[in-house]
């Protein structure tokens, strides 16, 4: 008896909204993550794609803990010399705060042409507004301490 293998026809992808009002970053990057590989289905292989789509709504509002709103550094390089960028993560909320969330989400997924794959199913919003309400996305309720969906 062989090892099943999901074919592309095969896979069903669902569309995940996860609501980041006062939830901590860690936490809900987790769980994105988890969600857009398919480790949560029973088809999941490390060499497909078999994960869903995920929304992530009110990105503007998700919670840093410590001191990492003043201590955290994201950082970028331009490939030029001393093309080094560094800002704090309380600018980067203040100019662009879906990049706080869609960094979190992208350091979790594999460093793979996959992984770029899984990571364009993410869609990322600031606000409470999303474009997706015709995919009619499942609600993830809560995260849990532990990165568990409730």
């Amino acid at each position: 008896m062989g090892t099943f293998t999901p074919s592309a026809k095969a896979l069903d992808r669902q569309w995940h909204i996860i609501d980041a009002k006062g939830q901590v970053l860690g936490r809900i990057a987790s769980v994105a993550a988890r969600l857009l590989q398919g480790k949560h289905k029973p088809t999941w292989a490390p060499f497909l794609d078999t994960g869903d789509h995920v929304v992530i709504v009110n990105a503007a509002t998700v919670k840093l803990t410590g001191n990492k709103e003043e201590q955290k550094i994201y950082r970028r390089h331009s490939g030029y010399e001393g093309g080094l960028k560094e800002v704090r993560a309380k600018i980067v909320r203040a100019e662009k705060p879906n990049r706080i969330v869609e960094e979190a989400v992208y350091g979790m997924l594999p460093k793979t042409k996959l992984g770029r794959a899984m990571f364009g199913k993410l869609k990322v919003y600031a606000g409470a507004e999303h474009p997706h309400a015709a995919q009619k996305p499942q609600a993830v309720v809560k995260v849990k301490k532990t990165g568990e969906v409730a």
